[in-house]
């Protein structure tokens, strides 16, 4: 059947000018597989259409990279090139609007040395890391998907290629709101507003700390940062005022907690694909803040050198609520994919905070925002906790006790 030309163009416009709010004279960094060249055309020619002045493309490919990790030597692979750091310099010089097109095969790394995997990644993130602080909350950016084979393959093993690749075609497009005879622009003003006004509600609340319990084993208590605010749905970039939506699709409200303070275990609800390589079944246990142990059914070894990337790794950097209504969640299956399964309950994430939660956090150094509390590391890592009996008390400083989610939604 496939999609027609007249809803990936409603898509493709959706992505550039609600998902990234392309400016006029911006330049436009899109990242997308070599695979999904067609569709790469039609975001290039929105962004032009948008007033952007230069769309620089950045092509990937699943194969590249698996093939890379089987032959290349580590340390070939972990070095950044001057050619890859000019680059970064130029991002930010430029300061542009980034766009990612996530497609990724979530077995295309099956059987590549999760050691490799890991260290390769620490080494590059290293270098990298200065240059995504020198950018944060002054550019705008955007993820959204684009189905490949592969990816709908895993997704719907039992249908044949172009009958998997309809079935998940349907399902972005639900989450995404975009449809044949609606706006979906409107429905995304719509969304965002409920989202803001839920946001709303809890910095009112003034709540110290969460504690979120469920009968899989969750059992867990994290301290919030005084004063930092939960966020959600949109952001603005500091520098040109542009509002934008990070995530397409998006059903969250988050903040990051303080540092180092949290007890208690987290029972993943889904799996997780890290590095293009599968987690599942898993459970991590933290004391004084810390991930102190963790166990997984797959992806063990995987899990224990993520949690041990840097010093900051073993924390939290992001705690989010979304309700078990969540369009993704209605979809009904597992996506093999962070950006959807993290929309689809509530989550957490190991490693780097948002310092844009804070008072006046898009003028502070990194440095800043941890003596405030939020956590810094090379990685930012969402795994799923919303179980379907979850429940989240909010508690504040006098010990008063507010629920906010029953059985896996709102409380009120």
């Amino acid at each position: 059947m496939g999609i027609s030309k007249a809803l990936l163009q409603k898509y493709a416009e959706l992505i550039v000018r609600t998902g990234g709010n392309v400016q006029r004279g911006q330049v436009v960094q899109l990242t997308v597989s070599v695979e999904q060249h067609a569709f790469a055309a039609l975001v290039m020619e929105e962004c032009y259409k948008a007033g952007a002045k230069k769309v620089n493309v950045e092509w990937s490919s699943d194969t590249q990279r698996r093939l890379n990790f089987l032959y290349a030597d580590q340390e070939v692979l972990a070095r950044v090139l001057p050619w890859e750091e000019a680059k970064m310099k130029q991002m930010v010089e430029d300061l542009p609007c980034r766009i990612y097109i996530a497609s990724d095969d979530p077995d295309a790394m099956n059987g590549v040395d999760p050691h490799k995997l890991s260290e390769v990644s620490r080494s590059r993130s290293t270098v990298i890391k200065p240059y995504r602080n020198a950018i944060d909350g002054k550019h705008q950016w955007v993820i959204a998907a684009y189905p490949s084979v592969p990816w709908a393959k895993k997704c719907f093993p039992d249908l044949d290629d172009q009958a998997a690749v309809d079935r998940l075609w349907e399902a972005i497009l639900k989450t995404v709101r975009v449809r044949e005879n609606e706006d979906p622009v409107q429905a995304w003003k719509e969304h965002t507003d409920f989202i803001e006004k839920k946001a709303d509600w809890l910095n009112a609340q003034g709540f110290s700390s969460l504690r979120y319990k469920s009968a899989n084993g969750t059992d867990f208590t994290v301290r919030l940062i005084p004063g930092a605010k939960w966020e959600g749905a949109g952001a603005v970039n500091s520098v040109n005022g542009a509002f934008y939506i990070p995530n397409m699709p998006t059903e969250e409200i988050f903040t990051s907690p303080m540092a180092g303070e949290c007890e208690g275990t987290l029972v993943s609800v889904k799996p997780l694909s890290w590095n293009s390589q599968l987690i599942e079944d898993f459970s991590i246990t933290f004391e004084n803040g810390r991930a102190v142990s963790c166990r997984a059914a797959k992806g063990q070894e995987l899990l224990e050198k993520m949690i041990a990337m840097d010093e900051g790794a073993a924390m939290l950097g992001e705690v989010a609520l979304v309700p078990k209504e969540s369009p993704v969640n209605q979809c009904g299956f597992l996506f093999y994919e962070t950006l959807f399964d993290e929309n689809a309950c509530c989550h957490v994430a190991l490693g780097m905070g948002f310092k844009e939660v804070l008072p006046d956090g898009d003028n502070l150094t990194q440095e800043q925002a941890k003596a405030q509390g939020v956590n810094d590391s090379i990685i930012h890592v969402d795994f799923m906790v919303g179980a379907d009996d979850l429940n989240i008390d909010g508690i504040r400083p006098d010990g008063t006790t507010i629920p906010v989610f029953r059985n896996g939604t709102w409380a009120k």
